[in-house]
């Protein structure tokens, strides 16, 4: 995500570090300067304007955590306790969703690390910036206690993330930790975005500093680092779409940045582009413009798929799996119309991991960031005029809901109408979700997806967006399916304990609804029956207490909700408690089902 120097973003308010601090206000310790070499460690992290620090807790960085607490006075960053590591990720990718700036997390030795991996993964794909800070034994080994410190040590700790993180490091030195932070900072911060993980060695942390490191001025070692496509190409680009007749916009990532977002509807406008989002990355364009192909899903909804088919030109602005999408709308045919890329994502593109996707037919490339590209267009374009005025959002009725068992999209309507005329901040949606009951018309309304598909993330993706939006007046509302929710659900006490007004919802079909839908296909495939494909998916016998999982970790909880009738008072009461302050967890039982454009694509993906 780009947050230009001066440019209005859509999380622009202070990052507020009260109701942490005043939770967790160490006794005051007289210091005078750095001691040990944790100490400068956590100076680099306040010179840095790390805000917080997600953790659970371990040995192997007790001088960090001493550091960050007794020498920083737990301020600057401020400690949030998580209950898993992967959840402490998690919750700095979150954060990261909403402001585009990086968290730090920090996790325990080779274990801690071995925890987190899922959650750095997710951000790795989702491409947002992050600095992870693990630890190791003393790798000087005379210096290890028997036995835990050498199981708490590897040769190469870096190794079990780097495949998925944009660059690693052990430093030895304090000095060397400082410059460390220094390049990591800047490494996650800059374009492609993803996490970076520094391992501190337990011996160096705890250390005293042999002198004093000399002061540095933190901002000379952050340069910004934004790539710009020669002139003549965006020219040439421009003129492509300016000619087209049907120009389709293909909207992917893409920063939070609210000029940004009017840059966007301003160049689709200028040129009659159809444009086309998913629910993969967060919004980007109001989903109910006139120019708006369909709704987004996570897969092209056929009005997209048929829009594409019919383009002249197609511009992808860093669209996600571009390949696939274009495979979509034309199946094994040649791609007929020019493909204009804009992105930098080939720039960490590696042998390990394949989430860069098939790779597509592109006629011209422009190695940029989609928010520098655009406003170049629409000045080569001489692009004037108001854009289209937002719409108000419109009041629900919801007299057309049929009672009794409730299915996803009852429930997401419902939701919104109880939501009224509130801003919402849409922090998770589930696979079954119909993007064409909620449209987004702001670059907050929907933060986007886990990244890496990994079940789990939710809760604590939706706790650190949740954290990053507290005191903006936005209410925030995760929509989690059951088997995502209990994976992550003791993110749920670091919401309650630091205060983190939020809303959960569990759309709760009881199973592992996707793998049902897997083995209902083999089924087909092999012609074995279908009735058996329930089996090791239900999560019934005994029935799992959501409310009351919740409730144990100091949530406000509703349900089970069963009927249509009894969703209304229930949100209305669970969106009242979050404004209070509370977090609250809404379980309500849902039919299992995904959208028409989903089955087909599920259905298309096996054969």
């Amino acid at each position: 995500m780009r947050n230009s120097a001066g440019s209005k973003t859509a999380a622009s308010h202070a990052v507020d570090y009260s109701t942490a601090s005043a939770l967790e206000r160490p006794v005051p310790t007289p210091v005078s300067g750095p001691k040990f070499g944790s100490d400068a460690v956590a100076e680099a992290l306040r010179a840095l304007d790390i805000p917080y620090i997600a953790i659970n807790p371990g040995a192997s960085f007790r001088g960090l955590h001493d550091s960050l607490v007794n020498y920083l006075g737990n301020q600057r960053p401020n400690l949030l306790l998580c209950l898993h590591e992967e959840h402490a990720v998690a919750i700095a990718h979150g954060y990261a969703k909403v402001t585009g700036k990086p968290m730090a997390a920090a996790v325990h030795s080779n274990v801690g690390l071995f925890h987190a991996t899922m959650a750095i993964f997710n951000a790795w794909c989702d491409r947002m910036p992050m600095v992870v800070i693990g630890a190791t034994g003393p790798v000087d080994a005379t210096k290890r206690r028997p036995w835990i410190d050498w199981i708490h040590t590897a040769r190469d700790q870096g190794a079990i993330v780097r495949p998925y993180v944009k660059w690693d490091d052990q430093p030895a030195s304090a000095g060397a930790a400082r410059e460390a932070l220094l390049r990591g900072a800047w490494l996650t911060q800059t374009a492609p975005r993803g996490p970076v993980y520094i391992n501190l060695d337990a011996e160096m942390q705890e250390g005293a500093l042999e002198e004093p490191l000399p002061p540095i001025e933190t901002s000379r070692y952050l340069p910004a680092a934004a790539s710009a496509a020669p002139r003549s190409l965006v020219r040439e680009a421009a003129e492509m779409l300016s000619a087209a007749e049907r120009p389709v916009m293909l909207i992917g990532r893409v920063s939070r940045d609210e000029q940004a977002w009017q840059d966007r509807v301003r160049l689709s406008e200028q040129l009659g582009a159809r444009v086309v989002t998913d629910l993969k990355v967060g919004a980007s364009f109001p989903t109910d413009h006139f120019l708006h192909a369909g709704a987004p899903g996570i897969y092209a909804v056929p009005q997209a798929i048929e829009a594409i088919r019919e383009a002249d030109v197609i511009l992808s602005l860093d669209w996600v799996d571009l390949s696939g999408t274009l495979k979509a709308a034309f199946g094994e045919e040649n791609v007929t119309p020019p493909v204009i890329q804009v992105s930098v994502d080939h720039q960490i593109h590696n042998g390990w991991s394949m989430d860069h996707q098939a790779l597509p037919p592109v006629d011209l490339f422009l190695a940029a960031e989609p928010d520098a590209v655009v406003p170049e267009m629409l000045e080569i374009l001489n692009a004037s005029g108001v854009i289209t005025a937002a719409r108000q959002a419109d009041p629900l009725e919801l007299s057309d809901l049929p009672s009794g068992p409730i299915a996803v999209e009852q429930m997401g309507k419902v939701l919104r109408h109880a939501c009224g005329a509130r801003d919402v901040s849409l922090l998770h949606l589930p696979l079954s979700w119909n993007g064409a009951i909620w449209p987004f018309r702001h670059p907050l309304d929907f933060v986007g997806s886990d990244g890496g598909g990994g079940i789990g993330g939710g809760p604590g993706i939706s706790v650190g967006a949740a954290l990053a939006l507290r005191g903006s007046g936005r209410l925030p509302v995760s929509i989690l399916g059951d088997g995502d929710f209990l994976m992550g659900v003791t993110a749920v006490w670091t919401a309650v304990h630091y205060r983190i007004p939020l809303l959960m919802v569990v759309a709760n079909n009881q199973s592992f609804f996707n793998d049902e839908v897997h083995q209902e296909r083999m089924a087909h495939m092999r012609g074995r029956p279908v009735e058996n494909k329930w089996i090791g998916q239900r999560m019934t016998d005994p029935e799992i207490d959501v409310a009351g999982i919740a409730r144990a970790q100091g949530a406000v909880a509703f349900g089970p909700v069963h009927s249509t009738e009894d969703l209304v008072s229930t949100f209305e009461a669970a969106i009242k408690a979050v404004e209070a302050g509370s977090v609250v967890v809404v379980d309500v039982r849902v039919q299992p089902g995904y959208t028409p454009a989903m089955t087909a694509a599920l259905t298309r993906s096996s054969q």
